[in-house]
C-alpha cells in the first residue's frame, strides 16, 4: 500500500500545479489489462470537434496598449536621439564593409518600403481569417512592442554618425519644445516612411525598425500559415529577403544595424514560441527562459492557452466563427480483426 500512496501524493502535487500540462502515464507492453481475448475495446476519443481556445480579446487589447505605448515612445526617442546626431561634416561615416563593394542604388529604399507594405497587408489579411486572431494577434503585438522598446535602448545609449553622405536631416530645434512634438506627430501621421515623407530625422539607426517588421512579418506568415503552402512562404521570404538586402544597398543603415535587427527578432520570436508550444517547458526546473523579464508578461498572456494554436480559419464576419478548416476525426470503438 505504500507505492499508491506515493503515487496519490505525486498526482496531488502536480494537479497543484495548475500552469503546467498534466500527462498520464501511457500503457506498455507489460501492463496487465482486464480486456480478454475477443472482446471489443472502448476507447474515450473526442467527440469530433475541435475544442476551442480562450479567446480573451481584452488580453489582446492591453498588448495593443503596449505595442502602441512602445511605437511612441520610439518616435520620441527619435525626435531626441536626432538632435545628437554629429554633423557629417564632423563625423563622417563610419567604414563598412558593405558599402566598401556595393555602391549606393537611390531606389533601393523604395523597395524596402513597398515590400515591407505589402507583406505587412498580407499578414494583416490572414491574420483576420484566423479562428484564433486574438491569440496571434496578442502575440504579435506583445512581440513588437518589446522589440521597439529595445530599439529605443539602443538608439538612445549610442548615436552612430549617419551611414552616408547623402542623407538629409532635418535642422535640430534644440530646446523648441513645441516644435519637437510637432515632429512626433508628422512622424507618426506617415508611419515612420522615407516614402511618406514623414521621416526625415537621423539617428535611429541601431537597430534597424525595417529589419525587424520585415522579419517579423515574414515569421507569422508562415507559423500562422499551413505548413503545405510552400509557396506562399517562399513568395513572403523573398520579399523579406529582398527589403532587407535593399536597406544595405541604400545604404540607409550600417551592416551592424540590420544584423543586430535580425538576430533580436528572430530569436525573441523562437523564444516566445517554444515556450508558448512545448507546454512542459513553461514549468520545468531547467529552463532558463523563464529568468527573461517578460516571463511573468508570458504567463499572463498565454495562462489559458495550454496548446499549440491550430491552423484553422473562420470568416472574420460571421458569428460565432464556424471552423472551415482542420476538423478533428471521429473515431469509433476499435474491434479485433476476425
Amino acid at each position: 500500500m505504500a507505492p499508491n500512496k506515493d503515487l496519490a501524493s505525486t498526482g496531488a502535487s502536480q494537479g497543484a500545479r495548475s500552469a503546467c500540462p498534466v500527462h498520464t502515464p501511457l500503457l506498455t507492453g507489460n501492463a496487465k489489462t482486464n480486456v480478454k481475448l475477443g472482446e471489443n475495446v472502448k476507447i474515450n476519443m473526442p467527440n469530433g470537434k475541435c475544442k476551442p481556445l480562450p479567446l480573451e480579446w481584452w488580453k489582446t487589447f492591453i498588448a495593443l496598449v503596449y505595442a502602441v505605448s512602445s511605437l511612441v515612445l520610439t518616435t520620441v526617442m527619435i525626435t531626441i536621439v536626432h538632435e545628437r546626431v554629429p554633423s557629417k561634416e564632423s563625423s563622417p561615416p563610419l567604414p563598412d564593409k558593405f558599402f566598401d563593394y556595393i555602391d549606393r542604388v537611390k531606389w533601393a529604399f523604395v523597395v524596402t518600403e513597398v515590400n515591407g507594405i505589402i507583406l505587412t497587408s498580407i499578414w494583416f489579411i490572414q491574420w483576420m481569417f484566423h479562428k484564433y486572431r486574438a491569440i496571434v494577434a496578442r502575440r504579435f503585438l506583445f512581440l513588437v512592442g518589446t522589440l521597439y522598446l529595445y530599439r529605443c535602448v539602443t538608439m538612445y545609449i549610442t548615436t552612430l554618425p549617419v551611414p552616408g553622405m547623402h542623407m538629409i536631416c532635418a535642422p535640430k530645434l534644440n530646446d523648441d519644445l513645441q516644435a519637437k512634438m510637432q515632429r512626433v506627430l508628422h512622424l507618426m501621421s506617415g508611419g515612420g516612411l522615407s516614402i511618406t515623407g514623414s521621416h526625415l530625422l537621423c539617428g535611429d539607426f541601431l537597430y534597424s525598425g525595417h529589419t525587424v517588421m520585415l522579419t517579423l512579418t515574414y515569421l507569422f506568415i508562415k507559423e500562422y500559415s499551413p505548413r503545405s503552402f510552400w509557396w506562399y512562404h517562399l513568395l513572403c521570404w523573398l520579399m523579406s529577403a529582398v527589403g532587407v538586402v535593399c536597406i544595405l544597398v541604400a545604404h540607409e543603415h550600417y551592416s551592424v544595424d540590420v544584423v543586430v535587427g535580425y538576430f533580436i527578432t528572430t530569436r525573441l520570436f523562437y523564444w516566445y514560441h517554444t515556450m508558448a508550444n512545448l507546454q512542459t517547458l513553461r514549468c520545468a526546473p531547467g529552463n532558463y527562459l523563464t529568468h527573461t523579464w517578460w516571463n511573468p508578461v508570458f504567463n499572463f498572456f498565454e495562462k489559458n492557452v495550454q496548446t499549440e494554436v491550430p491552423c484553422c480559419f473562420a470568416s472574420p464576419i460571421s458569428w460565432p466563427p464556424s471552423c472551415v478548416k482542420n476538423r478533428c476525426n471521429t473515431y469509433s470503438a476499435v474491434t479485433p480483426d476476425d
